[in-house]
């Protein structure tokens, strides 16, 4: 009788380490926000707002119920197996035998699986019996919690991701994975980078600026604007590190299609803008936000001396997010040129597999996608003009430079001789 109820217990007290498995599985995956969400959905309401108002203290009183279940059952089966009769050394390795495996799988692995696929299901069955465990036990966890923190070095945090290359290295893992695009990996990269970079790392260049003195005419203005293809143009007096303002295409175009009701005495001086200025170390992604606030889309670029170092708009700002933005104004040149010496120039942003075809070459590569990002890849850096790899019996040499931001944006490529000869040799058998 003893050992029947013995092994009910058991049976009892291992079911419900397992949920508590689930449980802890499940929370691990779903966010507050998530938690309170479900909430407002299901009929253990109060249970699952305390849940999302004190994760932490809530999955500690889940792994320590846990615990405690298994350790009771061990007990109990140690117990029932050493007074059966068997020798010590026999009930001792049966008791582990059966524990292992009904740890193991039990309140381990299956259990873990079912929270991480259903999470929602498992938290709300579980939330009323979870938040009452709180409640009986969540002294005693909590003690045991800053008993562990006394011990262990530093402070552990309450995140699921310790650092940002954690994160990073996850979002990668998914990718292999499938679970998430190459571009939404590219994507995700850049928005940490982005946090990262400087003000003078997008802008263009002073040397590079288009600007227009204060005393020019509207006329040679317009033609200015319609030489450059630009839509604003900064306005200097005596050099370009006096800033009178911003002139902008549509005043100069309403005044010359409307002289009537255009001010007296019109200027590119009375035209200019107020210009809003920005220090080069500024965060990209603070620079954005202030000039959301000011409502304007062309900043100065202010170095430590207050010279003017070059000029940033939201597209240079957005284009470092996202990659390059193209507009039906845009003449986008061909991807792919072929030059007299049997060489090609193709544009940085080809991509490989198109490179491969271009060559009868199978071309492929995990990390990257573009043809300047494998060149940067091989480099293991920002490339520059004249630098040259070899991949796959190709050679790419960078060619042009973007005024604007010093990227490479043509790349020459040609097939070694022994490509060629592989492909003759190749072309002849068949």
């Amino acid at each position: 009788m003893n050992i029947l109820i013995a092994v009910a217990a058991s049976i009892l007290l291992m079911a419900f380490a397992g949920l508590m498995a689930a449980t802890e599985s499940a929370l691990s995956v779903m966010s507050v926000d998530d938690v309170r969400a479900l909430a407002k959905l299901h009929r253990s309401r109060r249970a699952l707002e305390a849940i999302a108002n004190q994760p932490a203290a809530h999955r500690n009183v889940v792994m320590f119920a846990r615990i405690a279940s298994e350790t009771v059952v061990a007990v109990v089966v140690t117990a029932a197996l050493l007074t059966s009769g068997l020798p010590l050394w026999a009930g001792l390795l049966i008791s582990i035998a059966i524990m292992t495996t009904a740890s193991f799988v039990l309140a381990g692995s299956s259990p873990r699986s079912v929270g991480r696929v259903r999470p929602e299901g498992i938290v709300a069955f579980a939330a009323p019996v979870v938040h009452i465990l709180r409640i009986v036990l969540g002294p005693l966890a909590n003690l045991l919690v800053a008993l562990g923190d006394r011990v262990t070095p530093g402070r552990p945090g309450t995140s699921a991701f310790a650092s940002e290359e954690q994160l990073l290295s996850m979002v990668d893992e998914a990718t292999r994975h499938d679970v998430l695009e190459k571009d939404e990996r590219e994507l995700i990269h850049s928005i940490f980078e982005w946090g990262d970079t400087h003000v003078r790392e997008v802008m263009v260049p002073r040397i590079d600026m288009v600007t227009v003195e204060a005393d020019t005419s509207l006329a040679d203005a317009g033609a200015l604007f319609l030489s450059s293809g630009l839509s604003r143009i900064p306005v200097i007096g005596d050099d370009t590190d006096d800033i009178v303002g911003v002139l902008y295409l549509r005043d100069v175009a309403r005044i010359s299609l409307d002289k009537k009701s255009a001010p007296r005495g019109a200027s590119v001086r009375s035209l200019a803008h107020d210009a809003v200025f920005l220090p080069e170390l500024k965060k990209a992604d603070d620079a954005l936000r202030d000039m959301q606030a000011s409502s304007t889309h062309l900043a100065f670029v202010v170095d430590e001396h207050g010279g003017i170092a070059g000029l940033v708009t939201l597209e240079d700002l957005l284009e470092e997010l996202v990659g390059e933005i193209r507009d039906e104004f845009d003449r986008g040149a061909p991807e792919a040129t072929a030059l007299a010496d049997g060489r090609y120039r193709v544009a940085a942003r080809m991509h490989i597999e198109d490179l491969g075809e271009l060559f009868g070459l199978d071309l492929d590569d995990d990390e990257v996608d573009s043809v300047g990002g494998l060149l940067a890849k091989e480099l293991d850096r920002v490339p520059e003009v004249g630098d040259h790899v070899v991949v796959s019996g190709l050679h790419l040499e960078a060619d042009r430079v973007e005024a604007r931001r010093g990227r490479v944006t043509n790349i020459l490529v040609w097939p070694d001789q022994e490509l060629l000869d592989a492909q003759r040799a190749f072309g002849g058998d068949e």
